[in-house]
């Protein structure tokens, strides 16, 4: 059987957690720049001025991938999130990218 103390440590312990329903992956990016991303022209120079430090980076099919993304989840709205993903050729410069956002 608990006693008091123990009944009010638990329901504390709950209460922070339904209030901590969120999290949180990523750093958040330019968005208002992706406009500014011209297939074949724009340089990996270019991407890291406008976006800093990408959040991953990898390989696609032999291609150096760049990933900027912010996910925010909660237990209480809906997810936000946005993430750009930029593909470079051989050269340096963009070979495509994909832009999506929930906002």
């Amino acid at each position: 059987m608990r006693t008091g103390k123990q009944f009010a440590g638990v329901f504390l312990a709950g209460v922070m957690l339904a209030a901590a329903g969120c999290a949180s992956v990523g750093k958040d990016f330019a968005t208002h720049k992706v406009e500014e991303i011209n297939v074949g022209e724009t340089t990996r120079s270019d991407i890291e001025a406008m976006f800093g430090d990408p959040w991953r980076t990898g390989l696609e099919d032999g291609k150096r991938t760049w990933t900027y993304a912010k996910y925010r989840w909660s237990a209480f709205r809906d997810a936000e999130t946005t993430d750009l993903v930029v593909r470079f050729n051989e050269d340096g410069t963009v070979d495509s990218y994909v832009y999506n956002t929930t906002q």
